[in-house]
């Protein structure tokens, strides 16, 4: 297989917005009677729409309002507007991709406001993803569900034959196995395990990724 096109999952593989926006979650829901330790949320919730997130931990006891994803949204934005830094090498590997003339993008279950604020921090490297970023909510396809890495792919003009799919959550592992999509489960502090289970092959350092794919 000759890649042509790698599709970066957001949120804990460009920047590192994981740790506070989960932070916010397990607080949130322990205030609405879900207490739950950090390893839970990391394993239940990460890579979920908002209102998967939702349902899910209506479904495990906690007392939301109708309107808690919204509300969430607003907090989850002001703790992310305090900043969050970019994933160590990512920059480093995206100039490795343009010297091969690899295409990029971005395919993401957050919502684009969230991106802007997360990746909008960082102007050189948003300016070079302008163009190449696709949320679920803009394409009303989320991952697992494989559609959005489709999307991604056709707008790259790349057969997902010839892509490879860069993610952190076990969601979007399924995404890309679903699509028929080789995929690397980003897992810098674990063994891969649980994303293997998923069909993904472990990357513990992004800056080992052109070496995986050929380059």
């Amino acid at each position: 297989m000759t890649v042509q096109c790698v599709i970066f999952d957001c949120d804990g593989v460009l920047v590192d917005s994981e740790p506070p926006t989960l932070s916010l979650l397990r607080d949130d829901l322990e205030a609405h009677g879900l207490p739950l330790a950090m390893a839970d949320i990391e394993r239940d919730y990460t890579g979920l729409l908002m209102e998967n997130v939702a349902k899910k931990a209506r479904a495990a006891g906690a007392d939301l309002p109708e309107d808690w994803v919204p509300r969430f949204y607003e907090k989850m934005f002001a703790r992310l507007g305090d900043g969050v830094p970019l994933m160590e090498g990512i920059e480093e590997v995206l100039d490795q991709l343009d010297g091969a003339s690899i295409a990029y993008c971005v395919a993401s279950n957050g919502p684009d406001a969230k991106m802007e604020i997360t990746l909008g921090a960082h102007p050189a490297l948003y300016e070079r993803l302008k163009g190449r970023i696709h949320s679920a909510h803009r394409h009303n396809t989320a991952k697992p569900d494989p559609d959005l890495l489709l999307i991604a792919a056709k707008a790259a003009g790349v057969a997902p034959e010839n892509c490879v799919m860069v993610d952190d959550s076990p969601s979007g592992c399924i995404a890309a196995r679903r699509a028929g999509i080789r995929c690397f489960g980003f897992d810098p502090s674990g063994d891969g395990a649980r994303l293997g289970g998923e069909g993904a092959e472990h990357l513990a350092d992004l800056r080992d990724l052109p070496a995986r794919i050929g380059l």
